[in-house]
Order: C-alpha cells, then structure tokens, then sequence
C-alpha cells in the first residue's frame, strides 16, 4: 500500500500575524493548523545580523501538510510573512514519520 507522504511545517511570527500565516497557506492548498503563543530569545547581536528589531512576542503556527504542497505552503508563507515584512517570520518543514488519527478531507 502506497502511504501518503506529509511534512510538518512550522512558522515563528511576530504576535498578531498567524492569521496571514494561515492565509497565505490555505490559499497554497493548506487545510488548517494549530496556533501556539510564545516568546523570543533573540538579543541585539541576533538584532544586528538580521537589520530588524525583534519583538519578544510570538506567535507558532504548526501546519500539516501533503509533501507534495510543502514548497508552494512555504513560498506563500514567505511571500506573505516573511522576514521582510511586518510579520518577520520564519518557517521551515520537518519531515513527519508516521500520523495517527488524520482522516484526510475528500473533495
């Protein structure tokens, strides 16, 4: 039996911009995700290296996703969400070894 292949992607936004996270991966054929609230680490060095300021606040969106969507979900997303917008996000995918419990959506 062939097993669908998925990538986990997570995304690190500045507080208030998940919902452009969401957005812009729906609109790559994301179905949803899981928003988690955090707070950064960054100091100035990391401040100096990137030429932004860091806001302490954050925002982590977990979406997964078809392997076969990954790279279009994570251009949009930084297209979207990026490092050089407002919302200063990274996003990057893990691979995901094995998933219980998803019944995937038909059409």
């Amino acid at each position: 039996m062939d097993k669908k292949k998925y990538e986990m992607i997570l995304c690190i936004v500045n507080a208030g911009f998940s919902e452009t996270v969401m957005d812009a991966a729906k609109s790559a054929g994301a179905q949803g995700g899981t928003l988690l609230r955090g707070r950064g680490t960054a100091n100035r060095e990391a401040e100096e290296f990137f030429h932004i300021a860091i806001q302490p606040d954050k925002e982590i969106v977990m979406i997964l996703v078809p392997q076969e969507i990954k790279d279009a979900v994570l251009t949009g997303i930084y297209k979207a969400a990026g490092l050089n917008t407002a919302g200063q996000g990274i996003a990057f995918s893990i691979a995901v070894d094995r998933i219980v419990g998803l019944n995937e959506r038909k059409p």
